[in-house]
């Protein structure tokens, strides 16, 4: 958390400062792991599950105490956001799978399966 007071003007006072700083460093966290996620196609997933695990859970917390009071209306704000993280992500999940059924697999149209067909004499 880079200003408390900016923090707390928006969405309340609070009285665990602790708290507020080790949620900001988990959330920090979890921003560079998902930077940090290797080339190729695990890094991509792996950074989406972050990304959902991270929304999802902040999503819940907004959703469950904002109505038991526990914290302000202002958080439904946040709540706008996660939802839009988590839409984001899943369809980056659809598109990616779009994408992977137009890709020619490996073999197709390689030296090797004209190679393997003329061995079969065929064409």
């Amino acid at each position: 958390m880079l200003h408390l007071r900016s923090f707390e003007w928006v969405f309340g006072p609070k009285t665990d400062v602790w708290l507020q700083m080790t949620t900001g460093g988990l959330l920090v966290s979890a921003g560079v792991a998902q930077l940090a996620a290797a080339p190729g196609p695990q890094g991509p997933a792996q950074a989406r599950r972050i990304g959902l695990g991270t929304a999802v859970t902040l999503l819940a917390v907004d959703l469950i105490y904002v109505p038991k009071g526990r914290i302000r209306p202002t958080y439904l704000l946040d709540a706008a956001m996660q939802t839009g993280w988590i839409t984001a992500w899943l369809r980056s999940v659809r598109s990616e799978r779009r994408g992977a059924h137009r890709l020619p697999s490996p073999l197709r149209g390689s030296a090797q399966e004209k190679v393997g067909s003329r061995d079969l004499g065929t064409r």
